[in-house]
C-alpha cells in the first residue's frame, strides 16, 4: 500500500471530516493513486443580463487563475459580439454553444417539447457558427437549452445533425433521474450505442442554482428524489445567501472526490449569480474550497481530449 503523506492525511480530513470517515476517505485517495478528480467552472450564457454578470465573473476567474467554459446563446452573442469577444477572448477560456436561441433539442418535462428537426438544425448549426465567428476560434462543445435527464440516448437524428456541424462532445445530461434534481454526478461516456462513438457526453452536475433561488419563480415544484440520494444538499428552503448556496456546491465537491469521479461541474447561469450575488462572494468561497481539496481544474474541451485519447495529459 503506498504510504501516504502527512499533507494528504490532512487533506483528507479536511474533505471527509474527522473520525472513521477520514479512514474510508485516506483509502479513497490511496487507491486513486496519482489520479485526480477534475473541476470545471461553466456558465449557461443565456440572456441579456449575463454581460455585467461576466464582468464580474471573468475578474474572479482571473484572480483565481480558474479555467472555464462558457455556453453561450448564439443570439445573446450577436446582440454584443464585440464586448463579449473582449471579455472572453482569454487562454482560461473555452467558448461553447448554447444553441442559437435556446430551443428544446428534445422534449423536457419542465422546459417544454422539441420544435421540429428543421428548427433543431437551425439551433445547433447558426449556434456553432456565431462562436466561430465571433471569437475566431473551433467551437467543439454544444449544451442545449435547460438539459436533460437521458441526455440524447434515443436521439439519433438530433446526433446526426449534432456530427454534421462538427460538435465533438454535448453536454446534456443536467438532470436526475425522472427529471430530477440534484444532477447526479455521472462521469463521461460516448454515443456508440446510438452509432456515433466519436461523440461525447459530459454531464453537468449538482442544481440548476437558478432554482435554489427561484429566479425562475417557479415556486415550489417536484424536483427531488426520494429518498435522496444528496440529502445534504436538499435545502430546507431557498437560498438566501451566498454561503448558503456555497454549503450546497461542497456537497458535491467533497462526493467526486470521495467517490473518485473523473470531474465535477456544476450548473451556473451568470444572470442568476449576479442577481442573487453581485460580489460574487459564492464563487471566492467555491474557488477557494476548490484548490483546497486540490481538485484539478480544465475546461470541458479539455476533459473531451482527456477522454477520447486526443490529449493523454
Amino acid at each position: 500500500m503506498r504510504r501516504i503523506s502527512r499533507r494528504d492525511f490532512v487533506r483528507s480530513s479536511i474533505v471527509c471530516g474527522i473520525g472513521a470517515s477520514v479512514m474510508s476517505c485516506m483509502a479513497k485517495i490511496q487507491n486513486t493513486g496519482q489520479k485526480r478528480t477534475r473541476y470545471i467552472a461553466a456558465y449557461d450564457t443565456e440572456s441579456p443580463a449575463c454581460l455585467a454578470a461576466c464582468r464580474k465573473i471573468v475578474e474572479v476567474h482571473k484572480r483565481f487563475e480558474m479555467p472555464a467554459t462558457f455556453f453561450i446563446v448564439g443570439k445573446t452573442l450577436d446582440a454584443n459580439p464585440g464586448e463579449y469577444r473582449q471579455l472572453l477572448d482569454h487562454p482560461l477560456f473555452e467558448i461553447a454553444t448554447h444553441t442559437y436561441s435556446h430551443q428544446m433539442l428534445r422534449d423536457n418535462d419542465f422546459c417544454g417539447s422539441a420544435v421540429s428537426m428543421d428548427e433543431r438544425r437551425k439551433e445547433i448549426f447558426k449556434g456553432k457558427e456565431a462562436v466561430e465567428r465571433v471569437f475566431e476560434r473551433p467551437c467543439i462543445g454544444l449544451r442545449p437549452g435547460c438539459g436533460f435527464d437521458n441526455a440524447f440516448r434515443g436521439e439519433p437524428k438530433v446526433l446526426e445533425l449534432i456530427r454534421e456541424a462538427g460538435i465533438q462532445y454535448v453536454s446534456s445530461l443536467l438532470w436526475g433521474p425522472d427529471y430530477s434534481l440534484p444532477a447526479l454526478l455521472r462521469d463521461p461516456f460516448n454515443y456508440k450505442a446510438e452509432g456515433f462513438p466519436d461523440i461525447w457526453e459530459l454531464p453537468g452536475h449538482g442544481w440548476h442554482e437558478n432554482l435554489l433561488k427561484d429566479h425562475n419563480q417557479w415556486g415550489p415544484r417536484r424536483l427531488t428524489l426520494w429518498p435522496s440520494p444528496f440529502p445534504q444538499a436538499v435545502p430546507d428552503g431557498f437560498c438566501k445567501t451566498p454561503e448558503d448556496e456555497f454549503e450546497v456546491n461542497k456537497v458535491f465537491l467533497n462526493r467526486a472526490l470521495e467517490t473518485g469521479n473523473s470531474f465535477v461541474s456544476l450548473i451556473w447561469h451568470p444572470w442568476s449569480l449576479h442577481k442573487f450575488d453581485p460580489d460574487m462572494q459564492m464563487l471566492e468561497l467555491t474557488f477557494t474550497h476548490v484548490q483546497r481539496l486540490g481538485l484539478r481544474p480544465c475546461t470541458y474541451a479539455q476533459l473531451y481530449g482527456q477522454v477520447s485519447g486526443i490529449d493523454r495529459s
